[in-house]
């Protein structure tokens, strides 16, 4: 459990300055945040390994080359096109 004097300790340490009235929200919110903290520690101990744990090998499929649209018929969206490349305004 985090006490408020260790929430001031850490503002002071960050430059922060906490209002007295926000002191008890922190504080609860700050032991929450090491609350989870502490969980995901105790996990990580406890894990194992789970490195292909299904025993899937590679189940992505392969690249595949297979042929695009024709350039003038992608350029017509675009009312032609410009030299065989879409037409881009300059920002000002």
């Amino acid at each position: 459990m985090i006490t408020k004097e260790e929430v001031l300790d850490i503002a002071l340490l960050s430059k922060l300055y906490v209002p007295e009235e926000q002191l008890d929200a922190l504080t609860k919110d700050m032991d929450s945040i090491l609350a989870f903290a502490d969980s995901i520690n105790a996990a990580g101990a406890q894990a194992e390994e789970y490195e292909n744990a299904e025993g899937l090998s590679n189940v992505f499929r392969e690249d595949e080359v297979v042929p695009s649209y024709p350039v003038q018929e992608i350029l017509q969206n675009v009312g032609g096109g410009e030299n065989g490349y879409f037409p881009v305004r300059k920002r000002k």
